[in-house]
């Protein structure tokens, strides 16, 4: 058994999932082991939900340490109402072809703008195949860590209300798409996870041996975000 699968089956026998007989207070979760949705995760505990995260991978080369960071957090919080993570596959490098999110070259580096880390399609891709996962195990909600902030059109309200209705029309099942972090800027999201072990969270789309670059976009965008609630980076940079 791998270490990944021994966390997994450890966390499974520590807490157990929702009874199946009531799936109405479950929530899925888009789970990627970033700041936003690692804070969402949490604070849909905290409001009394059980949770269901999902991570869906796609053969992205920051994601096997993503992944990883991500099993450790869920670890870390882990109570009887967060079910066991459930990995989705969906590669996309026959679509994505020698894009730098496959290969890891010529990743955008820090003070890039915003368009060098969009991934064509992906917010739609990963709605989809977690969605179609609730639908066809009885859960009605699919949560999604987006912000006010967020500057793309596939993260906006009119993007998603036609998305949830395009799903709506894939089975007898209407999984509504629901964002609580929607209408909130990102110093109000950080101050959400102020007290949560954020050091455990990753936001790297050039990692290597695990640890953070601490030179693209993201890692940027990381090290903002905990200053804005005076907090100092623990993250492992690689050198």
């Amino acid at each position: 058994m791998s270490n990944t699968d021994f966390r997994l089956e450890r966390r499974r026998q520590r807490t157990g999932d929702a009874s199946p007989s009531d799936r109405s207070q479950v929530v899925g979760l888009l789970a990627s082991g970033g700041l936003d949705s690692c804070i969402l995760l949490k604070h849909l505990l905290d409001a009394g939900r059980t949770v269901k995260p999902f991570y869906i991978r796609s053969g992205l080369c920051w994601q096997a340490a993503e992944q990883e960071a991500l099993e450790r957090f869920l670890d870390a919080v882990a109570v009887r109402r967060l079910e066991p993570l459930t990995v989705l596959d969906l590669p996309l490098e026959d679509v994505y072809g020698d894009h730098w999110s496959i290969t890891g070259r010529d990743v955008p580096e820090a003070g890039t703008a915003d368009e060098a880390v969009y991934l064509p399609g992906r917010n739609a891709l990963l709605t989809i195949k977690a969605a179609l996962w609730c639908q066809m195990h009885g859960i009605d909600e699919l949560a999604i860590a987006t912000l006010k902030s967020n500057p793309f059109e596939d993260a906006s309200d009119s993007y998603f209300e036609r998305l949830e209705a395009v799903l709506s029309g894939m089975g007898p099942r209407r999984v509504r798409l629901v964002r609580p972090f929607g209408g909130l800027e990102k110093r109000q999201v950080m101050e959400l996870g102020r007290t949560l072990p954020l050091e455990l969270t990753f936001s790297c789309i050039a990692p290597c041996g695990g640890a953070h670059c601490g030179r693209c976009n993201k890692c940027a965008e990381r090290q903002e975000a905990l200053r804005l609630i005076g907090r100092k980076s623990q993250d492992r940079i690689y050198a």
